[in-house]
This record gives structure tokens, C-alpha cells and sequence, in this order.
């Protein structure tokens, strides 16, 4: 199974070094890395290319000009361009630990989308985790627990391993609240199908739950990965939520007309998608 990994970003190389760090670390190197950048400034360029040159996996840089907060639209661009039965996303500021692709690649299964877990790092922790290029993704549970004392990490639980879950991964099927693209896991065919990300969606919130919701009605059904794929989310101002209201109603006519494909969204790139599935450059 062929596995494309999709982070987005926006002018914080700092955090993406970190975050790309995390990829570098994993136990399961087989897979290729998108880094979806919304329109960032060269620096993040420069870190991408700085990566590219020294990882055993392939890492892309998909870039669109910066026109406001439209993560939709950049991980549709970056879904066309990969060839991947089975695609995860994440955020640019969520480091991953070791075993995070080889979880997912666990927990994949047809007919099943599968959402995970983060854990919170406080504004002085996440400073000094940036400023001292700290290998957290390297940690085991006892620093871990140190850093929960001191008020580092907003919570340990989600650290712990639970392997043998089973049946209870799938308690929730209809769940579509838990559900984010910081950690979030689906089969290409099924982001197809549902005409990936709709890209209606401009300005911050929303889209990742308007994605879930399209999946669910779809006849796709959510699985948990708590317990099993963790990520480490560095702290981070909040984003201007002046289009949440705009976008909370369009979720909720989503919801209720129980549409599936998106109007706005992946097969504007049909082009890119066709050069990724025959290999062409």
C-alpha cells in the first residue's frame, strides 16, 4: 500500500523543521511527503529544499499564492499530484512520533477513515522546543510525564499505547466532530469519490468537518486511532475566525442536504491527477 503523507503550512519553517524532523524519525520510511505550503515566503522554501536534500523518502513542496487562509485548496492541489492508495494529512505544526505512518498503515482499512489524537504543548514549552531544536519526537513516557507536571503538555493519556483495541476503534462510526485534519487518515478512492476538499471553504474552519461529513454520507465510517498515532501540536496563536461564521452554516447545510462530492474541489486539478496516476512529471 502506497502511503503519500500531506502537511500543510504557512510561513513557520521553524515549526516545520521540527515537524519534518518527526518524519525523518519514523520506523516506517515508505512513503512520499507533500509539504502544502499556502502561499508562504521563501524561507519555507529554502527549509523544504534543506529537507529534500538529506531524506531517504521523497518530499514534495506544493506551493499557491498566498490569497488568505485556503488549506482546502492546497490539499487538493497536493492530493492531485500523488498517486497514493492511501493518503494522510497533518498540519505543519504537528510533530509526529516514530511510529506514527506505521500506526496508520496498521489501522487502514476499506470503508474506514481514521481520525487521531494530539496533544497540546504550551506557548513557553513550544518556544523553547523551536529555539533548542529539542528531539521530541524522540521521547519516551517518563520525560513525557516530567513535561505533564510542569504544565508543558496539555494532556499524557493520548502518549499511552493501547495496541489490541479492535472492536473499540469503531465505536463512533458516524462521528464526524473528531474528525481534523491535523491527524487525519483516507483512502485516495474515497477522497475521489467525494471530490476531495471543498474549496467553498476559505478562511479558517470548517472544511476538515465538511469533509468528514461528505465521507460519512458516503458510506464511509470513522475509526479511531487514539491510543495508537499521537501527534505532538506546537503551540500557535489563533488563527482570525472572521469567515467561521460563514463556513459553520455552510456546514450545516452540508449536513442537512447530506450531499457527497464537493462542488468546488478535487476535480478542478483532473490534469495534475492524471499525470500522477501515469507517472508523468
Amino acid at each position: 500500500m502506497r502511503i503519500a503523507v500531506i502537511v500543510t503550512t504557512y510561513n513557520r519553517p521553524d515549526a516545520l523543521a521540527a515537524v519534518l524532523d518527526g518524519y525523518l524519525a519514523q520506523s516506517d520510511q515508505d512513503f512520499e511527503l507533500f509539504v502544502a505550503d499556502d502561499g508562504s515566503t521563501e524561507a519555507t522554501a529554502r527549509t523544504v529544499h534543506a529537507y529534500q536534500e538529506r531524506s531517504p523518502f521523497p518530499i514534495h513542496h506544493v506551493w499557491q499564492e498566498d490569497c488568505g487562509f485556503r488549506a482546502a485548496a492546497v490539499r487538493n492541489l497536493a492530493l492531485s499530484r500523488t498517486g497514493a492508495e492511501y493518503v494522510i494529512f497533518s498540519d505543519g505544526d504537528c510533530v509526529p512520533l516514530p511510529g506514527y505512518v506505521a500506526a496508520h498503515r496498521r489501522l487502514a482499512e476499506p470503508g474506514w477513515f481514521v481520525a487521531g489524537s494530539r496533544v497540546l504543548l504550551s506557548e513557553a514549552f513550544t518556544y523553547q522546543t523551536l529555539r533548542e531544536s529539542l528531539p521530541i519526537q524522540t521521547w519516551r513516557i517518563g520525560r513525557w510525564l516530567h513535561a505533564w507536571r510542569r504544565r508543558d503538555i496539555n494532556r499524557l493519556l493520548p502518549l499511552l499505547r493501547l495496541p489490541g483495541w479492535g472492536w473499540l476503534r469503531k465505536l463512533r462510526p458516524l462521528d464526524w466532530r473528531s474528525a481534523r485534519t491535523c491527524n487525519l487518515a483516507v483512502w485516495r478512492a474515497d477522497l475521489v469519490r467525494v471530490n476531495g476538499f471543498d474549496e467553498a471553504y476559505s478562511g479558517w474552519g470548517m472544511e476538515d468537518s465538511d469533509l468528514a461529513v461528505r465521507l460519512l454520507a458516503g458510506g464511509v465510517r470513522h475509526k479511531s486511532a487514539r491510543y495508537a498515532a499521537p501527534l505532538l501540536h506546537l503551540w500557535h496563536h489563533e488563527r482570525e475566525r472572521v469567515a467561521l461564521p460563514d463556513n459553520q452554516r455552510r456546514l450545516a447545510a452540508t449536513r442537512t442536504s447530506r450531499v457527497v462530492r464537493a462542488q468546488r474541489g478535487l476535480d478542478r486539478y483532473a490534469a495534475d491527477s492524471a499525470r500522477a496516476h501515469d507517472g508523468s512529471p
